[in-house]
């Protein structure tokens, strides 16, 4: 009878709870009233940028969609919000992007992409796009301006280019992680390779058993990442100097501990 009873309150408190949300809609902001008399491609109700920036912007962003067709436009927030009257506004399809910066949530970039878009970059860049130059930190070195303007640029340089599966450029945080990998690749492939036999320079069995792991480190997570993200070569440079050098290293440590004591055993 008490598990009958308890059953028959947990489908109460459910078609309760359904009702409350079926007579509760959510309601879509749509404030008509905040948009300039005028056409322009950006709106700055938060005041991101200076009267000159806000004007090279438009003057930018007009030309733009003149020689390529693709629209962008700009609306800043904070505490009031145009909210869907922009969609009218501006004439938003399939060939617009929307870039909404926000200060009041974790990241300050928000993206309305249309779907057009999408068939030159796909859905991981603007993730990414959003999460580089939205992110906090960036903001605070960069300033909100300084990030919706970046923003902005490496979207046209893919439009230019037909198309990104990645945002161009490598940020010093992300080149410090493809290093770290190259070093990471080159310490186990250095590991691999020292001798464990006599007249044995380089133990290739063992280099070649372990490569899936050291050619992932380095190939994969090292270099790829940059060659996808810049034409530098400095970086690609670093990374396989880091590589060779970790790679020396723990083949001289690896050949001077652990491969004298297996030759020591073998002696004793």
């Amino acid at each position: 009878m008490g598990a009958h009873h308890i059953s028959r309150l947990w489908a109460a408190l459910l078609v309760l709870v359904v009702s409350c949300t079926a007579a509760t809609p959510a309601q879509a902001y749509d404030n008509p009233e905040l948009l300039p008399d005028h056409a322009t491609p950006v709106i700055d109700l938060a005041r991101v940028f200076s009267e000159p920036q806000r004007t090279e912007l438009e003057r930018s962003l007009e030309r733009f969609e003149a020689e390529t067709g693709w629209k962008l436009r700009v609306l800043t927030q904070y505490e009031r919000t145009p909210g869907l009257a922009v969609r009218e506004f501006w004439g938003l399809d399939e060939s617009s992007l929307l870039l909404v910066a926000d200060p009041r949530g974790g990241n300050l970039l928000n993206f309305n992409v249309g779907d057009a878009f999408f068939a030159l970059m796909p859905r991981t860049y603007w993730v990414e796009l959003q999460t580089r130059f939205g992110n906090q930190y960036y903001v605070k070195d960069n300033g909100e301006d300084g990030a919706v303007l970046d923003a902005l640029n490496a979207v046209e340089i893919c439009l230019e280019r037909g198309g990104c599966q990645v945002v161009p450029g490598l940020p010093l945080e992300q080149w410090l992680l493809t290093l770290s990998t190259s070093v990471l690749g080159g310490l186990v492939a250095g590991f691999a390779a020292y001798p464990r036999k006599d007249e044995e320079t380089i133990a290739w069995s063992w280099l070649l058993l372990l490569s899936p792991l050291w050619v992932m480190l380095f190939g994969v997570f090292g270099i790829a990442p940059v060659i996808t993200r810049t034409s530098d070569l400095l970086p690609i440079l670093r990374n396989s100097m880091g590589f060779l050098v970790s790679a020396v290293g723990a083949y001289l440590i690896a050949q001077a501990t652990v491969g004298r004591r297996l030759q020591n055993d073998a002696e004793g």
